[in-house]
């Protein structure tokens, strides 16, 4: 009964989705306001930072044989580039790139230093707890405000591409006119239900796999077994390998659906 309670104490302490939620890291004080700036927003913030300073650098030295760090960069933006924005951009693909490699770096930056376990290492170096740090990604309203921008970048390309009578016209493919109010409304829900797909998807993939993380390491302080362990090391080891796949994996589905719902703004043929 003693090592029952004891099991059920610990499992009452463990809450794996602890690492995915957002709290208060610091406060700012603007004016007569105090804004508390979470963890997940520090995270935002030095994605934003890292991609400021990491670009240039491989920007800069401008050889005709790029090396490292400008030969991946590189790499990288010349498939985004043919093999993503132009099947579905076509002659607008120069027009629209910047946004297609800024929607992919950033969202990549992100699950990327979401595998990162600062806010542990901060506690390690400080001897107190510390929230600078968390799988930003992982919040719905982290990746609801990235869909957002999408939702509003296509909206305003296709308003520019086409002006906004024509873009509302075109918004419906043609069909017999009884038909069209009811594609109308599809259309239209269409458009906001797209943003929250892009929303979910990512949030749900990343978040997955830090529940995955901590129940793992959790079995350790239930169990306090060498082999469960040793088998729960293994394992998250294999599932943070897994981690860095779905990383790319969901950085790329973001990207390619964000330039294929652009493609869809900016011509009128459906």
């Amino acid at each position: 009964m003693g090592s029952l309670a004891l099991y059920a104490g610990v499992l009452a302490e463990f809450n794996p989705l602890e690492p995915t939620q957002s709290v208060p890291a610091f406060t700012v004080s603007v004016g007569p306001w105090n804004l508390a700036v979470s963890n997940h927003m520090f995270m935002v913030g030095m994605a934003a930072l890292l991609l400021l300073v990491a670009v240039p650098l491989a920007a800069k030295p401008r050889v005709m044989i790029p090396k490292g760090l400008q030969n991946l960069v590189e790499m990288v933006c010349v498939f985004l580039r043919e093999e993503v924005a132009r099947p579905v951009l076509r002659e607008q693909t120069d027009r629209y790139i910047g946004f297609v490699w800024t929607v992919f770096f950033f969202v990549l930056s992100l699950n990327l230093l979401a595998m990162v376990p600062s806010e542990k290492i901060v506690s390690l170096l400080t001897g107190k707890k510390s929230h600078f740090g968390g799988p930003a990604t992982a919040n719905i309203w982290v990746t609801g405000a990235l869909a957002t921008v999408t939702f509003f970048t296509v909206h305003i390309c296709g308003i520019r591409q086409q002006g906004f009578r024509h873009y509302f016209v075109n918004l419906a493919p043609r069909a017999p006119w009884w038909i069209m109010p009811l594609l109308y409304v599809m259309e239209i829900i269409t458009a906001f239900v797209r943003p929250l797909t892009l929303a979910v998807r990512l949030f749900a993939n990343i978040i997955a796999g830090h529940i995955l993380v901590a129940t793992f390491l959790g079995l350790i302080l239930i169990f306090k077994n060498y082999g469960v362990a040793t088998a729960s090391v293994l394992a998250v080891v294999a599932i943070s390998f897994l981690e860095l796949l779905v990383a790319l994996i969901q950085a790329f589905i973001f990207t390619l659906l964000s330039a294929l719902y652009i493609s869809f703004s900016v011509f009128s043929e459906h």
